[in-house]
């Protein structure tokens, strides 16, 4: 017996069967293409933890950064509401 309940016969009738509807040349590309595609996937990881380890800009003397701005602009306005 091989993987549940499948015997290495079945597998190898079934792999004949794929190989004689799709012939060697589309299954060489598929692999190809899935291969292209596992590459990039990792290569867009690398990329994504590194944009994550990479520290903040540091900004520009007397400038707050974007978040921090719009944080002390809307305080200034409620501050302004309150007189």
């Amino acid at each position: 017996m091989g993987l549940g309940g499948i015997s290495i016969w079945q597998l190898l009738i079934v792999l004949v069967i794929i190989v004689l509807l799709f012939g060697t040349s589309k299954l060489r590309n598929l692999g190809g293409d899935v291969g292209a595609a596992l590459k990039n996937f990792r290569e867009s990881m690398r990329s994504g933890e590194e944009e994550e380890a990479k520290p903040a800009e540091p900004a520009e003397p007397g400038r707050l950064p974007p978040n921090e701005a719009q944080k002390s602009a809307s305080a200034e306005t409620r501050a302004k509401e309150r007189v």
